[in-house]
């Protein structure tokens, strides 16, 4: 297939994208912020809804986030500092429901007992950690810029993918990205008739158009409702699913516990939102394969 790289405005596009990601990859950023989501809470209101994470985890998050200008530090008087979301995380919070939903779809769940019916169900995982999950797998570095190169152009060989999404790089460093989005189930590999492979966007990489659409309207500050206007990503995609081998990327992902219940420890989120446990409306299909894994 003839070279057609992205457009400037396209790549200034990626470039935003790429930047996002690399500000939420951090484990547990995502789980921090939608703590703050409804009011701002002093530090040991989040620790007692983070209570798996000791100071030695939660103190750099949040000065992360807050130097990326996400998170506001504000002091009220001596030993009275309140954490809340700035305007600009508040705004990406509607992203944060399109890619938790994408990860409930796509990625791997294990197959748990229901107490009460004995029946084999998907297990309910929090919807911060499909958000978490998400980004893993999508944030290792040249994962995006090949996603996108790929939806561009239909199919590519791995010569053509180093150039155009890798182009400081040597040919063989574009192996390891493509042979991690190979087993995640986000490309595939095929050969062409002359025995040199393809490769090409999944089904299941395809489905990723609403998590790019989303972050590109939040990384320009444009409103969620206009992300099926994207140039290279909003053709809607193919409802058919790749079964995907294990989940490669480089961070270990351990779940999280489940967010604490007493009164004092409420999730900021209610019933029906980001953290809700509840099952999802329909059943899901999983292969023994399942999807991408955690």
């Amino acid at each position: 297939m003839a070279a057609t790289g992205l457009p400037r405005t396209t790549r200034t596009d990626l470039a935003r994208v790429t930047e996002s990601l690399e500000m939420l990859a951090p484990r547990w950023s995502v789980w921090t912020l939608m703590t703050l989501a409804e009011r701002p809470l002093r530090y040991v209101e989040i620790r007692s809804q983070l209570s798996w994470l000791h100071s030695g985890q939660l103190n750099p998050r949040l000065r992360r986030l807050t130097d990326s200008g996400l998170i506001q530090r504000t002091e009220h008087g001596p030993r009275h500092v309140t954490y809340s979301l700035t305007a600009r995380a508040t705004e990406l919070l509607p992203a944060f429901t399109v890619i938790a939903a994408w990860g409930d779809e796509h990625l791997e769940k294990k197959l748990v007992r229901n107490a009460r019916t004995g029946e084999m169900e998907p297990e309910r995982i929090p919807a911060a950690q499909n958000v978490e999950d998400t980004i893993a797998l999508i944030s290792p570095r040249h994962t995006t810029p090949i996603l996108w190169a790929l939806k561009a152009r239909g199919a590519a060989s791995a010569k053509a993918l180093a150039a155009e999404a890798m182009p400081t790089y040597g040919l063989p460093a574009v192996y390891l990205p493509l042979d991690r989005l190979v087993a995640d189930g986000l490309v595939v590999n095929r050969s062409t008739a002359t025995g040199v492979g393809e490769y090409q966007l999944s089904a299941t990489g395809r489905a990723l158009a609403p998590v790019f659409q989303s972050l590109s309207a939040w990384a320009v500050g444009r409103p969620l409702e206009t992300t099926g206007a994207h140039p290279l990503w909003g053709q809607a995609p193919s409802s058919d699913r790749t079964v995907s081998g294990p989940w490669l990327t480089t961070q270990t992902r351990i779940p999280a516990p489940a967010a604490p219940t007493a009164p004092t420890a409420a999730p900021a989120w209610r019933g029906g939102d980001l953290f809700s446990h509840q099952a999802p409306a329909r059943p899901l299909t999983v292969s023994p394969a399942g999807g991408p894994r955690r």
